[in-house]
């Protein structure tokens, strides 16, 4: 009897569904590893907000995975990225200098970033890079903009001013620290409001890319059923207009 009752079992196991199986498995944790980049991804008071972090808690809740998200400045984002096989990091600009790094989520939304100047300095008249002289652009350290720029030969510390993070290097160009700024063009208009000026208050001068979107990085050992459950989550919330009414919140 015992030994009949040892075989049946794991003929039992193995008619299990796969949303059974799954069941009784402890569920996946992902780590979703962000920056400062509002209205994408920021921090407030109530913890991590913005259109990916929100539309990340509706893919992993699709998905049957735990999440943690964590904001934190890009640099220390990206190494905490390396050492968590469950990680998320996002939102990823897709290049193709990257393209081998992460494993691919998205797109998450489009991505457009323009050179900005102050709308009251008449002064500047700026056509094209070649022409930036002494003047200086504010960017964000480390960035996809900021890796772009250098690759046109513009060089940190001479025509680069490095910041953190976007309201960080608006605060300069407002002081007068730099002549320009690059931007997402709807990071520009939430920045502004933060601070209570219009959006009249830049004036774009150059579009510096358009051609690129944002998505989700996972590490290139990551779990690949773990990616396509994900992607397959993102695709469900498209069809189903959930993505289309968070993101009618957000890009205005």
């Amino acid at each position: 009897m015992k030994r009949r009752a040892c075989l049946v079992l794991p003929s039992l196991i193995a008619g299990l569904s796969p949303a059974a199986a799954t069941a009784a498995a402890p569920p996946v944790k992902l780590t979703g590893i962000t920056e400062n980049l509002p209205p994408l991804n920021y921090l407030d008071e109530d913890g991590p907000q913005g259109f990916s972090v929100e539309l990340l808690r509706l893919m992993a809740a699709q998905a049957g995975f735990g999440l943690e998200i964590q904001v934190l400045p890009w640099v220390r984002a990206v190494q905490l990225a390396e050492v968590d096989r469950n990680s998320v990091l996002f939102s990823l600009t897709r290049t193709p200098e990257r393209e081998a790094q992460f494993q691919w989520v998205g797109p998450i939304a489009e991505r457009r970033i323009l050179l900005y100047k102050l709308a009251n300095r008449a002064d500047l008249k700026l056509t094209q890079l070649g022409d930036l002289g002494s003047s200086r652009i504010g960017v964000v350290r480390d960035s996809a903009a900021d890796r772009q720029l250098q690759a046109q030969g513009l060089r940190p510390g001479q025509q680069l001013e490095h910041g953190l993070d976007d309201a960080t290097n608006l605060r300069k160009l407002l002081a007068g620290r730099m002549e320009y700024i690059v931007l997402l063009d709807w990071a520009a208009a939430w920045n502004l409001r933060q601070l209570q000026l219009p959006y009249d208050t830049l004036q774009p001068v150059l579009t510096q890319d358009n051609s690129r979107s944002y998505y989700y990085g996972l590490r290139p050992d990551a779990n690949p059923a773990l990616v396509r459950r994900l992607q397959a989550a993102l695709d469900s919330l498209r069809r189903d207009g959930r993505y289309d009414r968070l993101r009618q919140r957000y890009f205005r």
